[in-house]
């Protein structure tokens, strides 16, 4: 979701008393590029374009029992001392979590948080006057607000590993085994956020993999490194840089090497051209892209309302708001992929949302509802009974929702000559 123009947000806020997001500064311009050795000093890698790299040691603890809230939380103090300039240089970085099969557990502190506070950035519209709705990578003014929270994706992060396809990859894993002149994987993550998919994604891929993460927002870059996996499913190491640039910029020479491209709810706060300047980047790198998580414009909530579809429709006019594709992203990319001879595969990917759910549900709620009225203010009266409704009846453990998503994988033609 996105960030939109003040006035019908204000309208959007007194739906179920959503509050306006304080702004938060970036935490500056620079980027670490963290390569986790297991307790040695890490190198630092040669930046590419638009990136700024350091040297960072790594942690020595086992990481064994620490949840992604602690991982924030120390991940935010060294993005603070990095970029005030009170911090050493290099110093402790915490060893995250190993990734693993399983879906991680909502967070109790925060899910109970949110349902009971007000819209994070990222779950809804929180925004700021005149400004473009969308999560391009670009570089921002110091004082631009947030537009994705690290809480709104550490919220959302349980339920968008249970939701990503695992049928597309086996697919993957044969065209990554094809590959001409592997030496290990260099995998590109555009719009990483903190870095889910990477610890999704990681774990279950064989071989070494040094991935480069991408973002607009130094701040969650800083979550990103201090959070990445270790080690892949075979037990090989795995790297981590990141960088800041523009998705729309992506040219086959950015991603020169690239074994493959990765991204996460992104194609549907792209416009048209946007994803087919990264079809043509991807097509003229041979590598495979998997891109997951894009809204399909379809939800089901528990006993049906008659303001269901009226809202969602509100909601899907919103998300294409400023020639974003919104609901329309997978045929597009589909599209667009398959005219630079790539082979495209589809596969759903929904939220299934239920008790065990309600921090996440609630805020979805909030900002669905919320960015329907911004959209259509005229329904902000009718608006307001059937979120307080939703919302109690999340509370009480008796909605259950789902929010469906789609997954695609773009094998690309090879450029080395691998079938």
């Amino acid at each position: 979701m996105r960030k939109t123009t003040a006035t019908p947000a204000d309208l959007a806020r007194r739906v179920g008393g959503i509050p306006a997001q304080p702004v938060r500064k970036e935490a500056g311009s620079v980027v670490d590029s963290l390569i986790p050795d297991g307790g040695s000093a890490a190198r630092a890698v040669a930046p590419g374009p638009e990136s700024v790299t350091r040297t960072v040691s790594s942690g020595t603890g086992t990481g064994n029992g620490s949840g992604f809230g602690a991982r924030v939380a120390d991940a935010q103090s060294a993005a603070q001392a990095a970029t005030s300039g009170t911090g050493p240089a290099s110093g402790p970085v915490p060893q995250p979590v190993a990734g693993g099969a399983e879906s991680p557990v909502e967070p109790v502190a925060s899910g109970a948080d949110a349902a009971a506070g007000g819209v994070i950035a990222g779950a809804g519209p929180v925004s700021g006057t005149g400004e473009r709705p969308t999560v391009r990578l670009r570089d921002v003014g110091p004082d631009e607000q947030p537009r994705y929270a690290p809480e709104w994706l550490e919220l959302r992060e349980p339920a968008d590993a249970a939701a990503r396809s695992m049928e597309l990859l086996d697919p993957l894993r044969i065209r990554l085994a094809n590959l001409p002149g592997r030496g290990g994987l260099a995998i590109h993550d555009l719009g990483c956020g903190t870095g889910s998919m990477g610890r999704w994604l990681a774990p279950r891929l064989d071989g070494a993999q040094h991935w480069i993460l991408h973002d607009r927002d130094p701040y969650l870059l800083h979550f990103a490194a201090v959070a990445s996996p270790r080690a892949a499913a075979d037990g090989s190491r795995v790297t981590v840089e990141t960088r800041r640039g523009d998705v729309a910029r992506l040219t086959p020479d950015a991603l020169l090497g690239a074994s493959l491209v990765t991204a996460s709810a992104l194609l549907d706060v792209l416009t048209r051209e946007e994803v087919e300047t990264l079809a043509a980047a991807c097509a003229g790198a041979g590598c495979p892209a998997l891109l997951t998580l894009s809204v399909a414009g379809r939800i089901e909530l528990s006993v049906p309302d008659p303001l269901d579809d009226e809202i969602a429709a509100a909601f899907n006019d919103h998300q294409r708001r400023g020639g974003l594709l919104g609901p329309d992203s997978v045929t597009v990319a589909c599209e667009a992929f398959a005219a630079h001879g790539a082979t495209v595969k589809v596969h759903p990917s929904p939220w299934r949302l239920g008790p065990e759910n309600v921090g996440l549900t609630a805020q979805w709620l909030r900002g669905w509802v919320g960015a329907a009225v911004e959209e259509r203010p005229a329904l902000a009266e009718r608006a307001e009974a059937y979120l307080a409704a939703r919302l109690a009846a999340c509370a009480a453990g008796e909605l259950q929702v789902t929010v469906h998503h789609s997954d695609l994988l773009a094998l690309a033609r090879p450029t080395g000559g691998a079938a």
